[in-house]
């Protein structure tokens, strides 16, 4: 599989359980020339089986290259982000949980799912959109939940992009964050307000806002259950003292980003 078809069976693999962000890329369509994407997300467990070397595999060989990383201590994760040589090609931002942080319990129950998993899987180009290749209950998602939103939600959905994301930048109709923010409050989305709706700023290099997840129908073996699915990012890029775009990321921001997918902000919403 070539990489625009990958990047491009992600893109409808994403809009299955987001299909919100079609009609936010539609709405940007209609006011802009382009409308880039600056990065995927990615979600897993640091289990050797599927941590964040195999996910980043596939885009490896299509020329990536690793080009920074991320340490977030209060969700006991660690990330890595990577660049391809063309531009126009979205960074990869992958993140993995540090299961070991977990209680025994939920440590045993991601052995457990693990040990399901087709052993050739991983290896694969179709591995980092596959889903859940898993059978979980309910009551084993609401035991990962009280102690991890984010283990809680890679036992739901399995191996597939948690966000993609806007680049403001290549906007020629909303040139800033909070005009983006606007917008999308105009339009009747709900944004992601933990630390506030805009996370970072020119101080940073980074500003970042998201929608909230919306609550999509999940099949447990135990019966169907609506939990938060995935969101759509937006990012502003400023300019180094080198004149040049800063193209990395903020643990600070991605700390608060990653709550868009919180199941307390989603029932509250």
């Amino acid at each position: 599989m070539n990489l625009d078809d990958m990047l491009q069976a992600m893109w409808q693999d994403y809009l299955q359980l987001n299909p919100d962000a079609r009609k936010i890329h539609l709405l940007f369509e209609q006011h802009n020339s382009q409308v880039l994407n600056d990065h995927i997300a990615l979600r897993t467990f640091d289990l050797e089986e599927v941590n964040l070397e195999q996910l980043a595999q596939p885009f490896c060989r299509a020329g990536y290259i690793q080009a920074g990383e991320y340490d977030f201590p209060t969700k006991h994760l660690y990330a890595q982000h990577f660049e391809h040589p063309d531009p126009q090609h979205p960074k990869i931002f992958i993140s993995q949980l540090m299961t070991e942080a977990l209680s025994p319990d939920n440590q045993l129950l991601i052995h457990s799912l693990i040990a399901d998993i087709d052993p050739q899987l991983p290896s694969t180009d179709q591995f980092c959109y596959s889903g859940r290749p898993w059978e979980l209950s309910f009551s084993e998602y609401e035991q990962l939940l009280t102690e991890s939103e984010y283990a809680a939600w890679v036992a739901a959905f399995g191996f597939r992009p948690n966000h993609f994301t806007i680049l403001v930048n290549a906007l020629e109709s909303h040139r800033t964050i909070e005009a983006v923010n606007a917008f999308l409050k105009q339009q009747g989305f709900q944004l992601n307000s933990a630390g506030g709706e805009v996370k970072g700023g020119a101080d940073q290099y980074l500003a970042q806002s998201s929608t909230l997840a919306n609550l999509v129908t999940v099949s447990f073996s135990d019966g169907e259950t609506q939990i938060p699915g995935c969101y759509y990012e937006f990012a502003l890029r400023y300019p180094l003292p080198t004149g040049q775009l800063y193209q990395g990321f903020v643990a600070a921001s991605a700390d608060k980003i990653f709550e868009s997918t919180d199941s307390r902000q989603a029932r509250d919403s």
